[in-house]
């Protein structure tokens, strides 16, 4: 039986979907690819603001995030990392946090979308738009959560503080939450937002991105045979990585992991190379994604993709002398896990079963996240749990239902609100 049954079913009560509807929308309709996020943290700021909020702002330079020891990477260039931070309750005792992230990917070729990438059109219940799904309706649900708790914070005694964290540059590696928790955004228990259609995720893996530099050796296309073709040897270690991945896959015992099938993909993303068609390819570049399992720090898969690659270049007898070279690039994102049966999700799963009737699943993904930094760098038990499906993420035509971002607030204020009050 809760504590404050009556506090509970106010809070649940408060939430507003057309408030809801409104602020998604006009989150949706600013647009902030990786790299720009400057207007959309602005709104957010001022919609904390206008409920009596407490706000904080950080904004390190791009230049100070990069000297970190732990620093996480970046794809797209930026001026800037904003960090907004809101809180409600009292400083020096228990501290959670509600954690969203304000970047979303670029929406890709407006013809293959049927709504407006930045129009935040509702149609059948449901808010359409390019980061509609990852994050903001998480985003939102922080949001009007906070608003909840902070009308009613004056009416009840709190135990600590709720801290709303939103962060830039999820999307390309994490160094906007890197960055604040090294400002002091680490708690006792925290909830990101992301997508998972309101079950809970308590482990996910990770990915780092690579650049291979494959050699070849050129010759003109009539005498084929005195070359080595760069294309060729891409395919062989191509085919060594293929191998890799099934091996890496099959070791794995983790039953969270194992349900997902291939939870540790390694792909070839973009192959670059030539520059004449009667010449046989001397160098080609290509990129990917190479999983990081279930207890492994990106460092750990790094290390595991150089042994494929070097192992499959000694085993060639033009790559054994001329071997291809890796180099990590982009976002690296560790794995990271919190027991199934921590106080923070069987917590969080109770709330989510009061709420909704339903109790929701415990379940792993083989995405990385900024969870993994809260629990790495930030030492803070951390869960993912949100409104709307990863399958629309980065999709065209990314949407939201209005009601989950509905009930995930619900959930959030309940469950601040028995963390907190006394």
């Amino acid at each position: 039986m809760p504590a404050h049954p009556d506090l509970e079913l106010a809070a649940a009560a408060s939430v507003d979907v057309a408030r809801i509807e409104a602020d998604l929308g006009d989150l949706v309709r600013t647009p902030s690819i990786t790299g720009r996020e400057e207007i959309v943290q602005l709104e957010i700021a001022s919609r904390l603001e206008e409920a009596d909020i407490t706000v904080e702002r950080y904004s390190p330079t791009p230049q100070e995030a990069a000297e970190d020891p732990d620093w996480p990477g970046a794809e797209m260039p930026r001026a800037s990392l904003p960090i907004v931070v809101g809180r409600v309750g009292r400083p020096g005792g228990r501290r959670i946090l509600l954690v969203g992230h304000v970047d979303v990917v670029p929406p890709g070729d407006p013809a293959t979308w049927t709504a407006d990438p930045w129009g935040g059109e509702v149609r059948d219940g449901l808010l359409y738009g390019r980061g509609a799904c990852d994050m903001k309706g998480g985003v939102v649900a922080i949001l009007e959560a906070m608003r909840i708790v902070r009308s009613l914070a004056d009416q009840v005694p709190f135990d600590g503080e709720v801290v709303a964290a939103f962060v830039p540059s999820e999307e390309d590696g994490g160094q906007g939450m890197l960055a604040a928790i090294r400002a002091g955004v680490t708690g006792d228990a925290a909830i990101i937002t992301e997508p998972t259609d309101l079950d809970v995720v308590v482990a996910h893996a990770g990915a780092i991105t690579f650049r291979l530099v494959v050699p070849g050796r050129a010759a003109h296309a009539s005498q084929r045979r005195e070359g080595v073709s760069a294309l060729d040897n891409l395919f062989v270690l191509a085919r060594a990585l293929e191998a890799d991945e099934a091996r890496r896959n099959a070791a794995e015992t983790h039953p969270l992991m194992t349900a997902l099938g291939l939870p540790y993909p390694t792909i070839i993303g973009t192959v670059e190379g030539g520059e004449w068609a009667s010449t046989v390819l001397d160098r080609v570049v290509a990129t990917g994604r190479y999983g990081v399992r279930l207890g492994q720090s990106w460092r750990d898969a790094e290390a595991d993709l150089r042994t494929c690659i070097d192992a499959t270049c000694a085993d060639d007898p033009f790559l054994r002398d001329h071997p291809a070279s890796v180099e990590i690039t982009g976002g690296r994102f560790s794995s990271a896990e919190v027991p199934s049966d921590h106080p923070l999700p069987t917590g969080l799963a109770a709330a989510i079963e009061d709420v909704t009737g339903q109790r929701p699943s415990l379940v792993g993904e083989p995405y990385g996240a900024d969870m993994r930094l809260l629990v790495n760098e930030g030492a803070t038990p951390t869960v993912i749990f949100g409104p709307g499906h990863v399958r629309v993420a980065h999709a065209a035509d990314e949407f939201v239902p209005l009601e989950q971002v509905a009930t995930c607030a619900r959930v959030l204020a309940v469950w601040v609100l028995r963390q907190l009050v006394v």
